[in-house]
């Protein structure tokens, strides 16, 4: 059975392994090994983190060739996640481009996922911005459309500190009661000072996009109350698993164009299985490899294109518009991976 039948084989059954719902096979003849029973990624006690568990992709924003919005791509990308294992999704986020939306278009990406979903994956709404006020009406918004969960990083350009930042997620996390979770992407952890972020109204998690994960399981044995925890740099999300009792996920860029990947990392990892899971770590490494060697936010988004899913180019001044042979020239490096299906010619 070649690899990639695994993956497809195996994302059918994903789900119910990372959330411990029971026995499940991935395959046949010698790859027919049922899952441990009740094997699962740690998930808290709690009607708020029932079904978290497992990969998540930081949806891309896809764009039609006027630059607006591509609400259907959106339906197109979710069944794609969901049809190969994901658990849910994280709207608007960094890869999402968030910042260089407006918050209208913001809003209709949370409807429009809303709506993709119909109730099968859960849904995170970033709704970080410049200003609070703007943060806290996105969130009031995203609750309203029916997300799971809210979320944001701490304050951008303004309000450097930890008491900005403070202010900062209390008048978010309190403006609707959905569950909160900060976004801690390119920032410190430190335990002794971020656990007091948790004694706010609504914090019950955070997205970690970093690598001292003993600093999150430090804050985590510190915590008032249980929370969850997912682990956003894509490139390190099995050694942040070998933790064990720290990690419930993983929320990343490539989830979007090699989910079932993702999702198989997940379901080997809550089964204790890390040796069947490294191989797909080194291609999940060799991807994320050619996609941040690109300082052009516009390839990595190429690659949707790649897969049959053209979200159209980053906008500036996060990605430039790719000339056809800057495309081509970076689809031929996809193909020389030897692991992705290409799509783009059937799109």
């Amino acid at each position: 059975m070649s690899r990639k039948d695994f993956l497809k084989i195996g994302a059918s059954a994903v789900a119910s392994v990372i959330a411990g719902d029971g026995m499940a096979a991935f395959g046949s003849g010698d790859e027919a090994r049922p899952d441990a029973a009740g094997a699962a990624l740690p998930v808290p006690g709690g009607e708020e983190f029932a079904g978290m568990a497992g990969a998540y992709a930081a949806l891309v924003t896809p764009y039609k060739a006027d630059g607006s919005v591509n609400e259907e791509m959106i339906e197109r990308i979710v069944e794609f996640g969901l049809a190969n294992g994901l658990r849910g999704f994280y709207l608007t986020g960094s890869t999402g481009e968030g910042f260089l939306l407006s918050n209208e278009e913001r809003i209709r990406v949370y409807k429009r996922a809303v709506a993709a979903a119909r109730g099968r994956a859960k849904l995170i709404a970033h709704v970080g911005c410049l200003a609070t006020d703007d943060a806290v009406a996105l969130a009031r918004a995203a609750a309203d459309a029916g997300v799971d969960w809210v979320s944001s990083v701490a304050p951008v350009y303004f309000g450097q500190s930890f008491d900005a930042a403070y202010a900062h997620y209390k008048a978010i996390s309190s403006a609707t009661d959905l569950p909160f979770m900060i976004y801690s992407v390119g920032a410190q952890v430190v335990p002794e000072r971020d656990v007091r972020f948790f004694e706010l109204p609504n914090v019950k998690g955070m997205k970690y996009t970093g690598y001292a994960y003993w600093t999150v399981k430090e804050l985590r044995r510190r915590l008032p109350h249980p929370a969850i925890f997912f682990a956003g740099a894509d490139e390190q999300e099995l050694c942040a698993f070998a933790y064990g009792d720290t990690f419930s996920g993983c929320i990343g860029t490539t989830d979007n164009m090699i989910p079932a990947h993702h999702a198989k990392i997940c379901s080997l990892a809550a089964q204790g299985r890390f040796a069947e899971a490294a191989p797909l770590m080194d291609e999940v490494v060799r991807f994320v490899s050619l996609v941040v060697a690109a300082p052009n936010a516009s390839y990595w988004k190429s690659a949707m294109r790649y897969i049959g899913l053209d979200s159209g180019p980053a906008r500036s001044p996060a990605g430039q518009v790719l000339t056809e042979d800057e495309y081509q020239a970076y689809a031929a490096k996809i193909d020389a991976l030897g692991f992705i299906e290409r799509k783009d010619r059937n799109a």
